[in-house]
């Protein structure tokens, strides 16, 4: 049918003649490209115009979706971002924190071996002091009791030649009492 108007419009034109210039206004020919204009525009608007409107607001539609999609992806990565500077930064801080337990930590272990250590050489040096001090005593008693044996004897023979076994006798006692108060 539109393609029959088409024809007849042009058929139309043709019947005006040679004589008609392209700057003439044929009547006839503008009813009919007005009325095929308002033929093609209602055909238009009935077949095509509803699916392109449809398919530019569905392309609207999608447009602003994905705007929306975007900036709510911009806002959670903005969100998460957030998330991890703040997940560093408590990252950081715990490393110091642990650092910081560590130093500490190791000052008072070495604290503590510098302690034991002074106490183990301190009990050393009190052993060493003891064990000295009683060689020393078993030595003068050692000694004392050699001197005395000594002595005794040597007093024996002397005292044997000019006194009795009773006069010895009272005679080593005080010596041995006079080693013991010195």
């Amino acid at each position: 049918m539109f393609s029959e108007l088409i024809l007849a419009a042009f058929l139309f034109s043709e019947e005006a003649g040679p004589q008609s210039s392209l700057l003439d206004v044929n009547p006839g020919l503008v009813i009919w490209t007005i009325i095929i204009f308002t033929l093609l525009l209602l055909l238009l608007r009935k077949t095509a115009w509803k699916p392109i409107i449809s398919a530019l607001d569905e392309r609207e539609k999608t447009i602003r979706e994905s705007l929306d999609k975007a900036e709510e992806a911009r806002k959670e990565a903005e969100r998460i971002l957030a998330e991890n500077k703040e997940r560093l930064a408590k990252a950081e801080e715990e490393v110091q924190r642990i650092v910081e337990q560590g130093r500490e930590y190791a000052e008072k272990l070495k604290e503590q071996i510098l302690a034991e250590s002074e106490e183990q050489a301190r009990k050393k040096i009190e052993e060493a002091e003891q064990a000295i001090e009683r060689k020393q005593q078993e030595a003068f008693a050692q000694l004392r009791s050699e001197i005395a044996e000594i002595a005794v004897n040597a007093a024996e023979k002397i005292i044997k030649e000019t006194l009795d076994k009773e006069k010895q006798k009272k005679l080593v006692d005080s010596y041995l009492n006079e080693l013991k108060n010195n």
